[in-house]
């Protein structure tokens, strides 16, 4: 992009670095992230997440534990750090430490990591109600333990805890706090938003502040989401001038969480221009694996990385898509190496089967599609869900076809009772035969299987591997609500998946079954 003319250099020097803004990203989905209620990463999973950051994402830093924790966290950061050594960035880990002189020092030393991020009290009440010290006692102590540090060969980060409130209630004391440790070498102040209580405005006013008075100093801003600000609150700080901000992964931390680092990413190169590191087409790949190892799971409507964030549900915006793209922004799905998906159900409309029909290569007469919409906004009031899996099944029965209709179901009864074996009965139709069978289980759908092996044997059918069985109520759904069984199958190393709804969650089960042996029965008919 070429510059525009300006009438002074001021103008001209404003426009060069307002295209030439850079700030850094500290991930800390290891160390804060690790605080989320309910997680914990093994050493081998903390490790494949650091990796990850720094050599796919390409995240500037990361915080990966605190010091003194357990043997099995110094485990995980050694073994880290051995990787980090050989690979080039071992300059880009982190590990808290606290004011305790030589004990995490120690322990970071012998962990391999050299930067230690030292946790000091931000505020005049946590250091007079937590530490029971003076200022002046405090800052001696955090001497002590930063030159200790350094003499070990430990760069020196340091966070001012509770700074957010410490700035609000007791200024003097966060000012003579940064002015007592600025010249002791530290790379960065780090200042944090403790317990999340703040707004844009308070985060603008604070830094600029903060920077006006220390502008040699590299401070960071450590933003927590309590008021669900903490996008907007990083936002303001890089406008600010902070060196760096503190994001995690899936929003993992304390309470609500920090900000997430997906969404500060994107924001600060759309909406403010910075330039960063961060690989966006790794993005998603990172989230699911931090998911799939924290065990908290992404709400679907996650911002970037949700499942259904790049789907399209009303049938306006299909068709707007269809005409020329009117719904499509700068957030496109392929900028985080994804798929948009028109969805089907009650809101569908003529443009979202078609998108549908034309990604499956699937070509029926106009006619067909109404009936095809006309039956899919049926579903959707029935609180189906509807995937384009289910296409193929609802053409052919609105079609009166019999391409997906080899295998039918004609009766089926099961029984279960309390410490009894479970017994399925059923009549089946495969072709033209039809065949009656028993079978008994522990539990009702593993009784239909058992059921099913006799007819199955005699169609010369084989069944896939089951990798998967999932069955689930929609969100906000009741006990009578629709039951949706996914099953994921494996055949000869192509796994696929089929979905079944019923409002009895085992025979969710079985219509998932029938339509999985529905599709190999089809690929046996003769072209």
């Amino acid at each position: 992009m070429a510059a525009p003319a300006f009438s002074n250099f001021l103008n001209c020097e404003t426009w060069f670095m307002e295209q030439n803004r850079s700030i850094q990203l500290m991930d800390t989905t290891l160390r804060d992230g690790e605080q989320t209620q309910g997680v914990s990463y093994f050493p081998q999973e903390k490790v494949s997440i650091g990796k990850a950051l720094l050599q796919s994402l390409k995240v500037d830093r990361i915080e990966v534990a605190s010091a003194r924790v357990s043997d099995g966290e110094k485990s995980a950061v050694q073994q880290l750090t051995d990787w980090a050594k050989g690979a080039g960035h071992i300059q880009q880990i982190e590990i808290l430490g606290f004011v305790d002189h030589t004990k995490s020092v120690d322990w970071i030393v012998e962990s391999g990591a050299k930067i230690i991020n030292l946790l000091t009290k931000g505020s005049l009440n946590h250091c007079t109600n937590q530490l029971g010290k003076t200022l002046e006692q405090h800052i001696a102590d955090i001497k002590q333990t930063v030159s200790y540090a350094q003499r070990q060969g430990l760069s020196v980060n340091v966070y001012l805890e509770d700074w957010s409130n410490g700035y609000a209630n007791s200024p003097d004391y966060v000012y003579a706090l940064v002015e007592a440790l600025k010249d002791l070498g530290i790379e960065h102040f780090m200042l944090p938003d403790t317990l999340g209580v703040m707004a844009p405005k308070e985060v603008s006013s604070s830094l600029s502040d903060m920077i006006s008075r220390f502008p040699n100093i590299k401070f960071n801003f450590h933003p927590h989401n309590d008021y669900g600000l903490a996008t907007a609150n990083a936002m303001a700080a890089a406008e600010a001038g902070v060196a760096a901000l503190h994001c995690t992964m899936n929003c993992l931390g304390e309470r609500a969480g920090n900000a997430s680092l997906a969404e500060v990413s994107v924001v600060l190169k759309d909406k403010l221009g910075f330039k960063l590191n961060i690989d966006e087409k790794e993005i998603h790949n990172i989230a699911k694996l931090v998911e799939s190892f924290s065990g908290k799971r992404l709400a679907a409507n996650t911002p970037i990385v949700g499942a259904d964030v790049f789907t399209q549900t009303a049938g306006i915006h299909a068709d707007g898509d269809q005409k020329g793209g009117l719904y499509i922004t700068e957030l496109s799905p392929e900028r985080f190496g994804r798929e948009r998906s028109y969805a089907l159900g009650k809101m569908a409309g003529k443009a979202s089967i078609i998108k549908n029909l034309e990604a499956m290569e699937i070509e029926i007469s106009p006619e067909n599609q109404k009936k095809l919409l006309d039956k899919i906004v049926k579903l959707g009031d029935q609180k189906a869900t509807i995937t384009p899996n289910d296409l193929p099944f609802i053409i052919a029965d609105i079609m009166e076809s019999n391409d997906f209709a080899h295998i039918e179901l004609l009766n089926c009864s099961i029984t279960s009772g309390l410490d009894l074996e479970s017994s399925a009965n059923i009549r089946l139709r495969i072709g033209d035969e039809v065949y009656k069978s028993s079978g008994h289980g522990n539990g009702g759908f593993d009784a239909f299987m058992k059921a099913l092996a006799y007819p199955l044997s005699e169609a010369d059918l084989t069944m896939p591997e089951l990798l998967d069985y999932e069955v689930r109520i929609p969100p906000g759904g009741q006990a009578n609500a629709l039951t949706e069984c996914v099953i994921q199958w494996a055949d000869d190393a192509k796994q696929f998946h089929t979905r079944g709804v019923n409002s009895n969650q085992v025979f969710a089960g079985i219509q998932a079954t029938l339509r999985m042996l529905n599709v190999r029965l089809h690929q046996r008919q003769p072209a």
